[in-house]
């Protein structure tokens, strides 16, 4: 891909196709140059036997659609782990922002709490601006459906929905997927 930028945010609903779009970046990057390296860098946390198994097929079918791309499973620290994979000849896939958030404000048993989501928020834009390499990141646009009735959840999709604006305010590229079709809502420097 020619024109790969710095940082691109692909949003879009559950089984939109958004994470199917970012493996292809991660395709295309590989495609260009047999130096070149992608990282997936998956925040998923396998706390019961459904999220096991999920993860286990996710592996399987990742495999066969992006031979070549590692993984680095972390459901926490992902400002630490960009920092630590991210080189110029490295792509990575964070694959995905919400279920990240999501275990930082509601933690699955076994996973201990974050004890400043904001901060981890804030440390994670900060990184996104100056790594050496070009991270896509894949996170759900959730906030178009109705208004949940319980507290919690409404502070999480606020929670989500400002996650997504900082990061797309980073972002050179925003794209948005709805039934596989990709959009691009934002770019720079194209």
């Amino acid at each position: 891909m020619a024109n790969t930028p710095r940082c691109e945010l692909i949003l879009g609903g559950q089984k939109s196709g958004k994470s199917r779009l970012a493996e292809s970046r991660a395709r295309d990057w590989l495609a260009t140059d047999p130096a070149r390296r992608a990282v997936l860098l998956a925040t998923g946390w396998a706390g019961d036997d459904e999220m096991r198994a999920r993860i286990e097929r996710h592996r399987r079918e990742r495999a066969q659609r992006v031979p070549g791309m590692a993984t680095v499973e972390e459901p926490r620290a992902v400002a630490a782990a960009l920092r630590r994979v991210s080189a110029p000849d490295t792509l990575i896939v964070v694959d995905c922002l919400t279920m990240w958030l999501t275990q930082a404000t509601m933690p699955p048993p076994g996973l201990p709490p974050v004890a400043d989501v904001p901060a981890a928020c804030d440390e994670l834009c900060q990184t996104l601006a100056g790594l050496p390499g070009p991270v896509v990141l894949v996170g759900n646009e959730i906030g178009w459906g109705v208004i949940p009735m319980e507290a919690p959840v409404r502070r999480f999709i606020d929670a989500l929905g400002m996650l997504n604006q900082r990061v797309a305010a980073v972002a050179q590229r925003v794209t948005v997927v709805v039934a596989g079709c990709p959009w691009v809502v934002k770019e720079v420097g194209a």
